[in-house]
């Protein structure tokens, strides 16, 4: 149907190294990882306020055992449900769950474009609820954590837009005082020059948005980070305070691609395809001049693939073409083997980035793909 993404063989495996990325730095965080369901029962999304308010963006729902169910918008609600799960004391805060939790919103056909507008995708997700004394320093630690996990797709400049209380809003005013001047500070502490966008926030709390600017200037709407006074309260979320009273906590929205389809969509755009090694679905492809060079090819190959390194081979064709063919897919290193290596049990090592490297051992090879792949650096 339209609007939903089909990943073959070769946009999987970078889909797969941008999940691993993301889930390895949130977990050096202090995020811990959490799965919920793609439905849930309408009763919920009714209590959330998305069946009222986001009711045009919801597929219909469907029975099961005489119960209502809806395919999730959103993950949020199912986070809340985690926390409501058992009762929660100041002393276990910041909590911080992060999920790549796919989601469902009808979008009408004439609005679908790509892998930008779909209407099935995977949010990289996370709520963070803490107390109203930490909100700054977590606000700034996922700063620090957007600006680690964009740079390693080399975006390095960013747009922000803060957008503060509108006048019709939900919470009082101290914690909406509270939240501004948090996401101020953290701002501030990053050195990061923001646009504000007075009233121009939910009603249900202040947020900052995050363009990034790509290899040839476009910018492109990525990072969320929305604080959220309106979740708590109607899911009548608590803590157990050191005066043994119940407040609300704070929960605070963030995502860093938005969707893993969009972002997915950005990097092809902005690469033009050609990613780097620790990206591309064929880091290498073995080139075999001969067909009498074959069986030392394949044993360079299962070298390589055993340190998990994503090689191919190939054969068959003129040198020119082979190497040419390997070009036009972007993969970023050739390896030409003819007799000369054969006999030498080297390879003839050529970069998309660097050129001609000369004859290397494969061991070599292996040493220098795998500290360029661990430092994300091109090689």
């Amino acid at each position: 149907g339209g609007g939903l993404v089909f990943w073959h063989p070769k946009g999987a495996t970078v889909r797969n190294q941008i999940e691993e990325h993301w889930r390895n730095i949130h977990i050096a965080n202090g995020y811990d990882l959490v799965y919920t369901p793609h439905i849930a029962k309408i009763d919920l999304w009714k209590t959330s306020g998305h069946f009222d308010f986001y009711g045009e963006s919801m597929f219909k729902g469907m029975e099961v055992d005489e119960d209502e169910y809806q395919l999730r918008p959103m993950n949020c609600p199912f986070h809340v449900e985690l926390y409501k799960n058992s009762p929660h004391s100041y002393r276990e805060f910041p909590l911080r769950w992060a999920e790549l939790g796919t989601v469902y919103r009808y979008e009408k056909s004439g609005a679908l474009h790509g892998l930008f507008r779909v209407r099935g995708f995977t949010q990289d997700d996370a709520h963070i609820f803490c107390l109203p004394s930490q909100v700054t320093d977590e606000i700034q630690n996922v700063l620090n954590l957007v600006e680690d996990v964009l740079s390693a797709y080399e975006f390095t400049e960013y747009e922000i837009n803060l957008s503060t209380r509108p006048e019709k809003y939900v919470g009082s005013d101290d914690v909406w005082e509270l939240s501004e001047n948090a996401l101020k500070e953290a701002l501030g502490r990053k050195g990061w020059d923001y646009t504000e966008d007075v009233g121009g926030g939910a009603f249900y709390g202040p947020k900052i948005d995050i363009k990034i600017k790509d290899a040839i200037g476009r910018k492109w709407q990525c990072s969320t980070i929305q604080v959220d006074f309106n979740l708590p309260e109607r899911f009548d979320m608590e803590y157990v305070d050191e005066n043994n009273e119940r407040p609300r906590p704070i929960m605070i929205h963030r995502a860093i691609f938005g969707s893993i389809e969009r972002f997915f969509g950005v990097l092809l755009e902005s690469y033009a395809g050609l990613f780097p090694l620790w990206l591309a679905p064929v880091q290498a492809r073995i080139v075999c001049v001969t067909d009498g060079v074959n069986e030392y090819a394949a044993e360079c190959l299962e070298l390589f693939k055993s340190y998990g390194l994503r090689v191919d081979m190939a054969g068959g064709e003129s040198l020119g073409k082979l190497v040419r063919n390997a070009e036009v897919q972007k993969i970023p290193l050739v390896f030409v083997i003819g007799n000369s290596e054969v006999e030498a049990k080297t390879l003839s090592v050529r970069s998309r980035h660097q050129g001609d490297l000369g004859s290397m051992k494969p061991e070599d090879v292996i040493k220098e793909m795998k500290q360029a792949v661990v430092e994300r650096s091109r090689y």
